[in-house]
């Protein structure tokens, strides 16, 4: 839960953070985005840990390590600290999170496991419910650095309870190498293009501060899929995207959640910002995105099962698009129940139609022995998603005063509506109803 809240509930305090510690848009960008960067990339590598040392173990070293660097996030007494605890913190979060689905199989079994899967699922979902309204809470009457203090009760149950709860077990069989190689590719390849396109506002493309780390980065994810294709036990085997719907999938996985992550982020700052909202008042309203998708996706997830996932994955995220549109008319002074509302409605309905078909869509896809590396591909796509979104929608809007203006959120409100259509292209083009056409 957690690992979550951490994700979303830092948006409404970015504001507070910017007042109390300057660095304008790109410090808002980097605090998002090196806990982003970090857990994305090595989300894989996380997973592996957990099997060549063993899921407990890994599990308590991340929750507790989590812990740590939360407080280090509390405690930062200017940016440049902040941007390094919370790339330290999606480390632990990378660590953690495959480890404790891990510790969920070694534990239970048959109907038990799958009643635990899907209770982890749904705290997830309570995560990315509660995290906006208590951060803002917290941030409205107290501080921004109570968001990361908050963190630290939870790990600590949560060590206490494993340690006493969940047996010990030694791995068995054949122990996985640590692609440790890999996972420095990838957060050194992306991090080079993502400093470029945060920091290039203040500086120019003709800059070597720029331009280096830009070109650097890209030869590393060259070089990352070069040795992914070359090791034997790859973090991320690229044999998985020589099925049609795992590549297409996590090619709409990208484009979606890249919109998604822009939306709330831009969105966000517009209301505290520019239109004077308080930090409680953004997080409840994003509220009803998480009520819906909690109310639509599992009777879209069933009905997609029984007429294919295709349609629902190119005609939500066009339905989502449709509501992202109008949004980049808002200006201070809006109407929330007129003029936010209903746009954020209609987005919600087109993310709940594609949620749930498009990650079953990617397990489908998969033979059962890589289900589980499957579903970690798609994961850090995901991520990966929302790092890239907001680095480049960041860049091509800033202002020379390395602020969010209103011409700025309303072409971010455009572009995130690119985004998420072009999911539905990829969707409409690229999804085939394999399945349903063998029954």
């Amino acid at each position: 839960m957690i690992v979550f809240v951490d994700s979303t509930v830092v948006n409404v305090a970015l504001p507070a953070i910017q007042r109390d510690l300057g660095g304008g848009l790109a410090l808002q960008q980097w605090v998002v985005d090196a806990y982003l960067l970090t857990l994305g990339s090595l989300l894989l590598v996380g997973g592996s840990l957990g099997d060549l040392f063993g899921a407990r173990r890994v599990f308590l070293i991340g929750i507790v390590s989590f812990g740590v660097m939360s407080v280090a996030c509390a405690a930062a007494p200017d940016g440049t600290t902040l941007i390094a605890a919370r790339g330290l913190q999606g480390i632990a979060g990378a660590i953690l999170t495959p480890a404790g689905l891990a510790v969920i199989a070694a534990t239970f079994s048959g109907e038990e496991r799958g009643a635990a899967i899907g209770t982890w699922t749904a705290w997830t979902g309570v995560a990315f419910v509660v995290g906006p309204l208590v951060g803002g809470w917290l941030v409205t009457h107290a501080s921004w650095r109570w968001i990361f203090v908050i963190n630290v009760p939870f790990a600590i149950a949560t060590a206490a309870l494993v340690a006493h709860a969940v047996p010990k077990r030694e791995p068995t069989g054949e122990r996985p190498r640590v692609d440790v190689v890999g996972g420095a590719l990838c957060v050194l390849g992306l991090g080079g293009p993502v400093f470029a396109l945060i920091e290039e506002p203040r500086h120019d493309w003709g800059s070597g501060l720029i331009l280096a780390p830009f070109v650097v980065g890209i030869a590393l994810l060259v070089a990352f899929l070069w040795w992914e294709r070359r090791v034997a036990q790859p973090m991320l085997p690229l044999g998985l995207f020589s099925r049609r719907n795992f590549s297409f999938a996590n090619l709409e996985t990208l484009a979606v959640y890249a919109g998604l992550s822009t939306l709330t982020f831009f969105l966000v700052l517009f209301v505290q910002q520019l239109a004077g909202y308080s930090a409680l008042q953004a997080g409840f309203a994003l509220l009803p995105i998480t009520i819906v998708m909690f109310l639509l996706s599992p009777r879209v997830g069933r009905l997609s099962m029984r007429v294919g996932p295709r349609l629902f994955m190119g005609i939500g995220p066009l339905v989502a698009a449709a509501g992202v549109a109008p949004l980049a008319r808002l200006k201070p002074g809006f109407g929330y129940w007129y003029e936010l509302l209903p746009p954020l409605l209609l987005f919600s309905v087109g993310l709940s139609l594609i949620v749930a078909p498009l990650t079953s869509t990617v397990l489908a896809d998969a033979h059962e022995s890589d289900a589980g590396i499957a579903s970690g591909v798609n994961n850090a796509v995901a991520r990966v998603a929302g790092l890239l979104g907001i680095a480049v929608v960041g860049a091509s809007i800033a202002g020379a005063d390395n602020r969010l203006d209103l011409p700025g959120f309303r072409r971010s409100m455009l572009i995130t509506a690119g985004l998420v259509a072009a999911g539905g292209v990829i969707g409409l083009l690229g999804i085939r109803n394999a399945g349903v056409e063998r029954r």
